[in-house]
């Protein structure tokens, strides 16, 4: 079986190469490093074959929620080397980014046997944490042979992905037995990883790292001080500012219809939009601009926060949740069209009040969460969108109790970091570390 899982990969890789290239090229992207894709990573990655631990996350949403893990990481194993890898260019930039708080960082191999074994001799884990969901049989096999060990943590299983799996259930007994820790993000979720083969005694509910992802007060004046990027958008205090998070196409139109109807009454509103994908930034503001808004990139904001715009259109990586500070309202796409949504949690860590779609299905115990404590409101299409961006812009102690709500939702569920790393300490103890660190490594990279 694994075979045939190789072989169909392989086709499924020399497939999609070329179209992948063209796109990479036609929206000016970069392929990533191919070399490291094919297990190929640098020395510097762990010159002296130190033992690490290895995150893997993979894009920008799973390297922020792996950054809860490492201080405690670092603290229960400080002489084991921290490497992240991630699967995405935009994952890449912000782990890069990280500066002293990884010690390494590449792109994840694909999951064909020479690449992984090259990629484990070079890294040498002890232990492997996957971010969310990341299912790689070949990998999770490699590193059950090698005896390394592997957690899936915050894990989730979207009703899609499940009822995928389900048609190779004897299969994936197989690869879910390589794989030694499930800490799940609700009890429905690790359900489904145990009908699918994960042994129940080998996965536990630890919550969901995304509401300890900030760890910040929600209104508190003191997140405003010395903050660079918010130093750009000084000429929006003061006022009504509706942020449009990581939009798709079809979404931003009942946005800026609402935005036009907003600034009848308050037209000093200011509207920041930020579209999910990097090659959707020009498209977004060629949107904006055709109702005469006085539109900018976030790139071209005076750094003294002097501008005159209307809307701006957020054009930068990682810089969405810092922004949830100044917002009045907020509206969380991938949501009104059928991508399974976006992160709700961010906005509410600050207090604010949300709105979302009916297509929540990648968060959906969360904005269940959410609607049963009145904290966000979820519209069914664009006309009611646009609508209740209008009425909530215009009543401020709705929207102060949606926000306050959001936050307690928020609060409530706090602790999924502890509860996840003291379920890595039981499986992968700190002199159970110490004794790695101390035994000889023999590996021959390549």
């Amino acid at each position: 079986m694994y075979m045939l899982y190789s072989l169909l990969l392989l086709v499924y890789f020399l497939v999609r190469l070329p179209l992948v290239a063209y796109a990479a090229w036609r929206h000016g992207k970069l392929l990533g490093n191919i070399r490291e894709r094919c297990g190929r990573l640098p020395a510097s990655i762990n010159p002296d074959h130190q033992r690490s631990i290895w995150i893997h996350a993979v894009s920008v949403g799973e390297v922020l929620v792996g950054c809860r893990l490492i201080a405690g990481l670092r603290e229960a194993y400080p002489d084991h080397r921290l490497l992240m890898s991630t699967t995405t260019v935009t994952g890449q930039r912000v782990a890069r980014a990280l500066d002293d708080a990884v010690d390494g960082t590449f792109y994840f191999p694909f999951d064909l046997p020479p690449f992984i074994a090259r990629a484990l001799d070079r890294v040498a884990p002890d232990l492997v944490i996957v971010i969310d969901t990341e299912i790689w049989p070949n990998f999770l096999r490699a590193c059950r042979r090698r005896g390394v060990k592997t957690v899936l943590a915050n894990a989730r299983l979207s009703v899609g992905s499940y009822r995928g799996y389900r048609l190779v259930r004897p299969f994936m007994h197989r690869v879910l037995g390589d794989l030694e820790w499930v800490c799940a993000q609700t009890e429905s979720w690790r359900q489904r990883f145990v009908d699918l083969g994960t042994a129940p005694t080998r996965a536990t509910v630890t919550g969901s790292l995304k509401f300890d992802k900030l760890d910040l007060a929600a209104t508190g004046a003191e997140l405003h001080v010395g903050d660079q990027v918010l130093s750009f958008f000084r000429f929006a205090a003061g006022r009504p500012v509706l942020i449009a998070a990581s939009t798709l196409s079809g979404e931003e139109e009942p946005v800026l219809q609402a935005f036009a109807r907003i600034r009848e009454t308050a037209p000093d509103a200011v509207l920041i939009i930020a579209p999910r994908h990097p090659e959707r930034f020009a498209k977004a503001r060629l949107l904006a601009s055709v109702d005469e808004h006085e539109v900018v990139l976030r790139t071209d904001l005076p750094a003294d926060g002097s501008s005159r715009a209307d809307v701006v259109i957020l054009d930068t990586i990682g810089e969405l949740t810092r922004l949830y500070q100044i917002a009045t309202l907020v509206f969380v796409g991938g949501s009104l069209v059928p991508a399974g949504g976006h992160n709700i949690l961010e906005p509410a860590v600050f207090g604010k009040a949300i709105v979302f779609g009916s297509h929540m299905e990648n968060f959906s115990e969360i904005a269940q969460q959410m609607i049963v404590a009145d904290a966000g409101i979820q519209v069914q299409t664009a006309g009611e969108l646009e609508e209740v961006l209008v009425e909530l812009m215009a009543d401020p102690v709705r929207r102060a109790d949606l926000g306050v709500a959001a936050r307690t939702v928020v609060d409530a569920n706090r602790g999924a970091t502890q509860r996840t790393l003291s379920t890595i300490a039981q499986l992968f103890p700190v002199e159970k570390a110490l004794r790695a660190v101390n035994r000889p490594t023999h590996h021959a990279v390549q």
